[in-house]
């Protein structure tokens, strides 16, 4: 907050030096006033106090004068509302606040919304970080809000089982919604709604009880998560293949330099529709990435695919490699 109304006001406090350094300049050579002359009138002009000139002014130091006025007009404008609006953030951050997350709701599309900042939300959130994806999170716990409102993403406070907290999130225009709160009822409540209101969105939702599975996928929920049974599965693999395992945390650990896997559709590597192989983009020279699976357009998976294999338009690849072979795929595909 602070580093924006340290940009405004450095902003117009730049204007208003550059518009006198204009003044005294302009007065000097245009009026021939001497150097002191100058600044006393450009002081007056900017300040429309209404004293007289030094001396009479010819026509083009009249219409100098005139533009003087009006850029200082403006500007001045503008110094007084950064100024006014810093004065008052001081005594409401809230509703600077407001007004900062009105502006972004206005421009934000494709985003993600997750649904409650509990340990699943927030696991969901570390996530998306690490993959810079635009997300909001609707949170109903004000105090939650409040201990985590420095984080790189906005919260919207409210009920997500009310429609009207869904439409403030800018549902019509999310790519996505994953639901984490504890009770499956609302999960349930809020992927009925969401789905009534965009068709088109991903709903990933958590389940708690097994009876509310099929619930859950019937209200319209694309992929339904029960972090219980994932769990116990997930330490009994421990026991039963530990090294796979192990091996497979390493590659989902989170953080900013630490991706190993990513997903790439067709269009984002390429800007016509021409097919390509694997074989023909050469992968792995160029970035150091290996091509682990391939999902058509149709919605096909398949693994570990062979280099003869074609790339055709609406299709995805999932690449593995080491952080900084990540990041060269990003570079080299502008990611």
């Amino acid at each position: 907050m602070r580093a924006i109304f340290g940009s405004k006001i450095t902003t117009a406090f730049t204007l208003l030096l550059i518009v006198s350094l204009i003044g005294i300049i302009g007065f000097r050579y245009v009026s021939q006033y001497s150097w002191i002359d100058a600044v006393y009138m450009t002081v007056i002009t900017m300040s429309t106090v209404g004293f007289g000139e030094v001396q009479p002014l010819d026509d083009s130091a009249k219409l100098f004068t005139v533009v003087l006025i009006i850029f200082s007009v403006i500007i001045f404008a503008y110094a007084i509302s950064v100024v006014t609006e810093y004065i008052f953030s001081k005594s409401d951050p809230e509703r600077l606040q407001n007004k900062r997350l009105q502006k972004i709701m206005n421009k934000i599309e494709n985003h993600i919304i997750i649904v409650g900042y509990g340990r699943n939300g927030r696991q969901a959130a570390d996530k998306l970080l690490a993959y810079r994806k635009p997300f909001l999170v609707i949170e109903n716990n004000r105090q939650v809000i409040e201990k985590n409102q420095n984080e790189d993403f906005n919260f919207i406070e409210g009920n997500a089982t009310e429609d009207e907290v869904l439409l403030a999130a800018k549902i019509k225009n999310a790519s996505c919604l994953i639901c984490t709160l504890p009770e499956d009822a609302d999960n349930l409540f809020i992927v009925l709604s969401a789905r009534q209101i965009n068709k088109d969105l991903k709903i990933i939702s958590r389940a708690s009880q097994d009876t509310s599975y099929k619930k859950i996928r019937l209200a319209g929920a694309d992929n339904v998560i029960m972090p219980d049974r994932i769990g116990g599965d997930h330490m009994a693999s421990l026991v039963v293949v530990p090294d796979l395992i192990e091996f497979l945390d390493n590659l989902s650990i989170i953080g900013k330099r630490s991706i190993n896997i990513e997903e790439v559709t067709f269009e984002a590597m390429f800007d016509d529709q021409k097919s390509r192989t694997i074989k023909d983009i050469d992968l792995r020279s160029r970035t150091g990435c290996t091509i682990i699976g391939y999902k058509s357009a149709d919605g096909e998976y398949t693994v570990n695919p062979e280099a003869d294999l074609s790339l055709t338009p609406g299709s995805k690849i999932v690449v593995l490699g080491r952080p900084e072979q990540i990041n060269s795929l990003n570079k080299e595909f502008d990611l």
